[in-house]
């Protein structure tokens, strides 16, 4: 199950440093070949719920090893590249909706599979995975791109998900079907799919012109009413989608912020750090991917004995810790400039790395402990849900800001990185760390909250 996690998490980040390569191979410009991140990202996001549904209705385990098969098949077409751009966006649809099917059910299947005196542990291993898999993009596709050719960045899933499936069918233990006579609202399904569409093109658009223009703003205006239409048609169903009192759950509604602003923080390390490294640094893809592999296997390393001691200890103590250490990590990024050794930013993203994985195995715990059995497959999909819109919006605050504070220096529109002036770039780059570092104070003040309160909001632990 991890496995698959990883490189369904993995596959919406990989592909950009591909971006180039793909543009050129397939003869399309470059704002055509980002549709083959945009596309797998809306349809990974607007599904996430509809399938978490689902794993309550017709089985978790199911929806997993249904999803493990679709993705395998999806990652295999996909890095056919010889029938064009269309080809590739359907093969990446079909990715996407086997990665829904696997991340909307991962943590309800390990919760409700695991004693709670274990369950950070198990939740751990989903976790580490899941953050290993958001941030190893860059640094896996440039190495994947130093001596194989855009094609394997997909097809190195396949034998992953032959193995997932094999050990999956031969592992699992029996699925229990929280819900065996629930219904599936497909009206709110398919609203809930416009709006994530929506925003995440108007959010994508406005990397490139900004969040004045008129498109990108009547995106979002749409977008805000599809939202409003859903949560309205919602309490109206007899068996929604989503039961939105579980967000009155204050426990649970904490924990899942402050996960979405640790996902969205270490986008911008995501983001920024090819930048300064590849064209600020002049180091290659791969010397470049090396360098940031720092992140994921400090974050593989220890998101392992972070579970152990959720267990073992606080779980709120714990997560309040690794939010400290990520704000400090933000604070860290400061002192990296134009000419430092590289040495200090390996240094950096390892305390990074380590700080996301303290956090992130005891709130995971804390989050789905929260939750009533029956609605563990929704609640984890709400989970998933908010990791990936917290991918989306930090890598969106990152490049925009990037390029606003650029061109605010620089006196004139600017898109890409200037040669010419390194020290725009690198005073950017500082502002949105500074940024960063305001959003993990943000979490770390939620947390300290979730912890003083304890007393009042542990009525809303579940007896699972």
């Amino acid at each position: 199950m991890g496995m698959l996690t990883f490189m369904s998490v993995l596959d919406g980040s990989i592909v950009n440093i591909a971006l180039p390569s793909i543009s050129k191979d397939l003869k399309i410009p470059l704002n055509q070949a980002t549709w083959t991140v945009i596309v797998y990202l809306i349809v990974i996001s607007g599904l996430l719920l509809l399938f978490g549904r689902m794993g309550d209705v017709y089985g978790k385990i199911k929806i997993f090893k249904i999803g493990t098969i679709i993705f395998t098949i999806g990652s295999f077409l996909a890095g056919i590249s010889k029938f064009g751009l269309i080809f590739l966006l359907a093969s990446r649809a079909i990715q996407a909706v086997g990665a829904s099917m696997a991340m909307s059910t991962s943590f309800g299947i390990t919760t409700s599979n695991f004693a709670p005196n274990i369950r950070a542990r198990a939740m751990s291993v989903i976790g580490m995975f899941v953050s290993l898999g958001a941030i190893a993009g860059p640094a896996l596709g440039g190495a994947i791109l130093n001596f194989l050719s855009w094609s394997y960045i997909f097809w190195v899933n396949v034998p992953v998900g032959i193995l997932a499936i094999f050990i999956g069918f031969k592992y699992f233990p029996k699925d229990t079907i929280s819900q065996p006579d629930g219904k599936i609202d497909y009206i709110g399904s398919a609203l809930f799919f416009g709006f994530i569409a929506c925003f995440f093109l108007a959010i994508n658009a406005a990397e490139s012109v900004g969040f004045g223009d008129f498109w990108v703003i009547a995106g979002l205006i749409i977008s805000i009413i599809l939202l409003v239409a859903f949560l309205k048609v919602e309490p109206a169903f007899k068996e929604p989608m989503i039961k939105l009192e579980i967000f009155k759950n204050q426990l649970y509604s904490i924990s899942l912020i402050t996960a979405f602003l640790v996902f969205a923080i270490n986008s911008y390390t995501n983001i920024l750090m090819p930048f300064y490294l590849q064209d600020l640094r002049k180091l290659t893809p791969g010397q470049a991917g090396l360098i940031l592999m720092a992140f994921p296997i400090t974050n593989f390393i220890f998101s392992p004995i972070s579970g152990w001691a959720g267990d073992k200890f606080d779980k709120e103590m714990i997560t309040l810790i690794g939010l400290a250490g990520l704000t400090l990590s933000q604070i860290g990024y400061l002192s990296i400039g134009g000419k430092s050794p590289y040495i200090l930013l390996i240094i950096t993203l390892i305390a990074n790395g380590l700080a996301s994985a303290v956090f992130q195995s005891p709130n995971n715990a804390l989050t789905m402990s929260t939750v009533p059995k029956p609605l563990l497959g929704i609640a984890g999909s709400v989970m998933a849900l908010a990791r990936n819109v917290g991918f989306i919006v930090g890598n969106t605050f990152a490049t925009t800001m990037l390029f606003l504070s650029m061109s605010r220096l620089a006196g004139r529109q600017v898109v890409n990185y200037l040669p010419s002036h390194p020290e725009y770039f690198i005073k950017s780059m500082h502002f949105c760390f500074i940024f960063a570092g305001i959003l993990s104070l943000i979490g770390l003040m939620l947390t300290l909250y979730r912890m003083l309160r304890r007393q009042v909001l542990s009525k809303y632990i579940a007896k699972n």
